[in-house]
Formats: structure tokens, C-alpha cells, sequence
């Protein structure tokens, strides 16, 4: 039978260095007692072959490439029944979980990242860790501290669930094909926040309005949410939002709550 390669997709660059994908792999940590990994785009399986060298997982693979999904499948890496083959963004991971903690793990491609970390939000409540190579500038921003010009709307959500620690620079010679940008491995861990001491899909709005217009003082970035430019006695409203911590935010969501 033929083999199948499959071919680069979606700005997808497969990694070829096995040593770290090795690395990769190893950074799972169990962290929340998960039994479930799913691999975002494994492509040709690099990250793959080591992910299933561990007996106490489920491994499934969550691939849109259908050249990629034949030759995952002739590799017969986990029975068929766990090689999905759909967009990852569509996947149901609640039903996949069936209420038990999961963890999530891929080479993310650089243009759908930030829908991929929107989508572990939404499912903070199943997936206590998350591994992933990302675009370099990605990682930078996911990770900053407040007062760092890369800090911005991903930084202070996941931060807001999660611990998130940047761990290694990836060459693009690492890849095939070559991307023109570095990438970087990420680990991220539920915290234990449940929820959060505000209402949360306030939160979410407040932040991304904060940063929609990052130059501005909160002052005026916060005239979408109906927040009157005459108040005085907020500690934040003359900063800007790359300033303001996750608890900042948080009391700043309840301030605007009695405001509005």
C-alpha cells in the first residue's frame, strides 16, 4: 500500500526534530488528574509517537487534513475510533470528556491560535492542562506581566485561569517546511479558580474593551460599557489597560457592575 504524506495545511509547519517533540511530550504533566490528551493537528505524528508510548492515557487525534488523517491512520496509532477527523475548533470536548479533567497538547497553526486559546476557555472546567508550541510572539504575549507592552486581552484571561509558563524557543529549523518566525513551547495549568468574584461574562467584556483601545486611559476606553467619564475615585481609571493586573480587572468589573 502507498504511503500517504501529508501536505502543509492551514500555515501548519510539521516538526522534525524529534528530540523536541520528545521534549514536548514530556512537559505533560498529569497536573488535575486527567486520563484523556487530545493532539491538536497531529500532522505526521511527531509529537504522536511519544504521546502513545504512555499506557495510562486515551490519546485522540483531532486532524482536519484528510491526507493527514491517511497517514495518521496507516501508522495505526490509536484505534480509529480516537482519530477524529474535524476541525479541532468544532470538537465537543465535554462530550468527549464526559465530566473528567482532559488535557489538551499540539504544534498549534500560527493564523487559528488565538481561536484555539478562546476554546480552552470556554472549556476551563474539563481541561486542566494544556501543551503547545506557538508562534514566538504568541507565547511572549500569553505570558506577559502587566506593565509589558505584550500583555494584552489572552495574557490576562488565561492568567485569570491558569498558570502559564513559557518554557523554550523553538529554531525554524526545527520545521519543514522552515516557517520565517521562532515558536516557542507554552504550559498552561488550571488554577484554582472555579469562578471567578465577579460576574464573569462582564469580565471578559471589560477586558477586551480595555485593550480594544489599549492607548487610551480607562477613562475613555471603558465609554463603550456606559462607565461616566466624571468618576474620580476609581484607582484604575486613569491607567491604561496593559497596566491593571487580573484581580485589578476583577475589581474593576464589579466597580463598573454598580455603575452601569
Amino acid at each position: 500500500m502507498k504511503q500517504v504524506k501529508p501536505k502543509k495545511y492551514l500555515g501548519q509547519h510539521f516538526l522534525r526534530d524529534l528530540q523536541i517533540a520528545r521534549q514536548i511530550v514530556g512537559l505533560l504533566s498529569g497536573h488535575g488528574g486527567y486520563r484523556q490528551v487530545v493532539e491538536i493537528g497531529p500532522g505526521m505524528g511527531a509529537l504522536t509517537q511519544f504521546l502513545v508510548q504512555n499506557t495510562t492515557w486515551e490519546i485522540h487525534l483531532a486532524e482536519i487534513d484528510r491526507e493527514a488523517v491517511a497517514y495518521l491512520a496507516q501508522k495505526h496509532f490509536v484505534p480509529m475510533e480516537r482519530l477524529h477527523h474535524l476541525d479541532f475548533l468544532s470538537m465537543n470536548l465535554a462530550n468527549l470528556s464526559q465530566g473528567q479533567p482532559l488535557a489538551l497538547i499540539g504544534n498549534l497553526p500560527y493564523q487559528i491560535s488565538s481561536p484555539i486559546f478562546f476554546k480552552l476557555l470556554e472549556n476551563r472546567h474539563i481541561v486542566s492542562e494544556m501543551v503547545c508550541m506557538v508562534q514566538k510572539e504568541v507565547a511572549e504575549r500569553i505570558t506577559a506581566a502587566p506593565g509589558n507592552k505584550t500583555y494584552g486581552i489572552l495574557s490576562v484571561l488565561l492568567q485569570a485561569f491558569y498558570h502559564v509558563r513559557y518554557e523554550f524557543t523553538v529554531d525554524q529549523k526545527a520545521f519543514q517546511p522552515p516557517p520565517k518566525v521562532k515558536s516557542a513551547v507554552i504550559v498552561l495549568q488550571r488554577n484554582q479558580v472555579e469562578r471567578l468574584p465577579c460576574n464573569e461574562k462582564k469580565f471578559f467584556q471589560t477586558v477586551k474593551t480595555a485593550f480594544n483601545q489599549r492607548r487610551k486611559t480607562l477613562r475613555n476606553a471603558l465609554k463603550p460599557l456606559g462607565v461616566p467619564s466624571k468618576i474620580t475615585d476609581w484607582p484604575w481609571i486613569n491607567l491604561r489597560a496593559e497596566q491593571l493586573s487580573v484581580e485589578d480587572f476583577v475589581a474593576l468589573t464589579t466597580a463598573i457592575e454598580r455603575v452601569s
